[in-house]
């Protein structure tokens, strides 16, 4: 399945991501990783490691970026939520942007392509796991059709200090 999805907040096109956005992603994400709470993980990920992540979702159809006149921004990603055949209706997304570009639509028109394309693909609920202290996130979300599910307490840590997870969902069309 071959879906396109590309919408332009101001300068910025949503596209489908590529193999030759790998490092883009990864600077991104292993951004994250070292400064934020969003990734509850300590150790950035290698370039392979980050290949293989990345070429699931690509095998997918799941992954897009963020351009704005040749540079990835953002990205934006789905897949399964649990391994389990019983969850395979059921995927969980994570929407990422680069640092100073925060602010300008690219957070939402990333989410908002996830939820187009995860909806094509058939899928039926979309979840986010959010660090409770994101309120950011959790406004995108809401913004989106995104409903509160619960908040499960000191689940994770980073930082040195506990953090709680925020589970939201959205049923899909």
């Amino acid at each position: 399945m071959d879906l396109r999805y590309e919408t332009q907040p101001g300068s910025v096109k949503v596209r489908a991501a590529h193999e030759a956005d790998l490092d883009a992603v990864l600077g991104i994400r292993n951004h994250a990783i070292e400064h934020g709470t969003a990734l509850w993980t300590d150790t950035p990920q290698s370039r392979e490691e980050g290949a293989a992540w990345l070429a699931a979702h690509l095998g997918r159809g799941s992954a897009y970026v963020a351009d704005s006149e040749g540079d990835v921004v953002g990205f934006g990603v789905y897949g399964p939520w649990k391994d389990y055949s019983g969850f395979r209706h059921t995927v969980e997304n994570s929407v990422y942007v680069a640092e100073g570009n925060h602010g300008r639509g690219i957070g939402s028109a990333l989410l908002g392509t996830l939820v187009a394309s995860a909806e094509a693909a058939g899928l039926h609920v979309m979840i986010a796991g959010i660090e409770a202290g994101n309120a950011a996130s959790i406004r995108l979300h809401e913004r989106h059709g995104f409903t509160h599910a619960g908040t499960v307490r000191e689940v994770g840590t980073k930082f040195g200090r506990w953090l709680d997870l925020t589970l939201m969902r959205r049923q899909l069309s």
